[in-house]
């Protein structure tokens, strides 16, 4: 028997409901849980208002969220398949001649469909949201400002320039790797003798030069010296920049081929921008990964009892997913797997033991 159009329908919107209920459920447990550690880290910062840091956490949160929709799938499509067998409607379904491939395929559908839309519109959107944290986070968290983003590190970068040597470490990345804030540049002349110790509220890149503002220049020649503008050389690009400070993850989809090509045009390893491309156009296959390993333990459950191991069979296989995940990432980071691999084995790994396990389930 074939799966009829108004059924599909409302076996699609049941699976959209839980998915759609999960995620928010999500949003707002990380939303309150980031507040509290944002004003439990900055509440003693001048500038400090919860008005801001619920800001700056709302801006964040979409970002942060971006980890959790496979999980919202999963659980999302385990509650929905239990939920229609305890109400009979799967019974109904199976005694009518459907068979498990059949229902399930509207589930996938709304997986393929989530995984697009997640790609091609939340994901820029959430990143731009995440610029715009950072923007209004500004100077709140002093040193832990890193903290704040979790999109950069404290990181020691050389630089040549027309002066000589230095080097350059940045707490914030803003606007692509073209300004920074809380800079400390050590400046060597063109011997390799240390010449001087430059700090700065911010600097902004321009031709050739670091433009910085609110300098405070030590040297061992003299007292420290203040300044409102100074400049250091640099033949750094933004590229380059955002290479050594920046994250994969701060770059939207749309804007990741754009800053792959300019990475390899000015010979720089791209693995970690190639495989987090790549991680994103694998989402919805990923995604249905997690549908069908729901089926896989949620529906013999329906039949024969036992939700703590249809829980545990879910978290189990959540797990082994992530793992292989993080670790394909790893890999494809360091360049020791080819980024395309890394970023596709988790969902193929998953559609496999997923369609495994149903298979033997359902047909022996």
């Amino acid at each position: 028997m074939i799966l009829g159009r108004t059924l599909a329908i409302y076996f699609s919107a049941r699976f959209l409901k839980s998915i759609l209920g999960l995620f928010l459920l999500a949003a707002v447990l990380i939303f309150l849980f980031d507040v509290l550690e944002l004003v439990r880290r900055g509440g003693d910062q001048e500038g400090f208002t919860v008005a801001r840091v619920a800001l700056i956490s709302i801006l964040r949160v979409p970002l942060l969220l971006e980890q959790v929709i496979p999980f919202a799938v999963l659980f999302g499509s385990i509650l929905a398949f239990v939920t229609l067998s305890r109400a009979l409607e799967l019974v109904v379904a199976r005694a009518s001649g459907i068979s498990v491939w059949q229902f399930a395929a509207p589930a996938v559908v709304v997986g393929l469909i989530i995984g697009t839309l997640s790609i091609v519109a939340y994901n820029p959107l959430a990143v731009w949201l995440q610029h715009r944290s950072d923007e209004a986070a500004a100077g709140l968290f002093g040193s832990e400002q890193s903290f704040l983003l979790q999109t950069t590190q404290d990181v020691w970068v050389r630089q040549d320039g027309l002066d000589g040597e230095s080097v350059l470490l940045a707490k914030q990345l803003l606007d692509g790797g073209t300004r920074l804030l809380d800079v400390t540049i050590f400046a060597f002349d063109k011997e390799g003798s240390f010449k001087e110790r430059v700090e700065a509220a911010t600097a902004r890149l321009g031709d050739q030069i670091w433009f910085l503002e609110d300098v405070t220049v030590y040297t061992t020649e003299r007292d420290p010296q203040r300044y409102g503008r100074y400049e250091v050389s640099t033949y750094l690009t933004a590229t380059e920049v955002r290479e050594s400070i920046g994250s994969p993850e701060s770059i939207s989809f749309w804007s990741l081929p754009r800053f792959i090509e300019l990475a390899r045009n000015a010979g720089l390893p791209a693995y970690r921008y190639t495989l987090q491309y790549q991680t994103l156009l694998a989402r919805p296959l990923l995604l249905t990964a997690m549908i069908i390993i729901a089926a896989a333990v949620s529906l013999r459950v329906s039949r024969f009892g036992g939700l703590g191991s249809m829980i545990l069979g879910g978290i189990v296989a959540g797990f082994v997913l992530y793992v292989l995940s993080e670790l394909a990432k790893d890999f494809g980071g360091a360049g020791i797997v080819p980024p395309i691999v890394a970023a596709w084995a988790p969902g193929i790994f998953g559609v496999l033991m997923g369609l495994t396990i149903l298979l033997k389930q359902e047909d022996g």
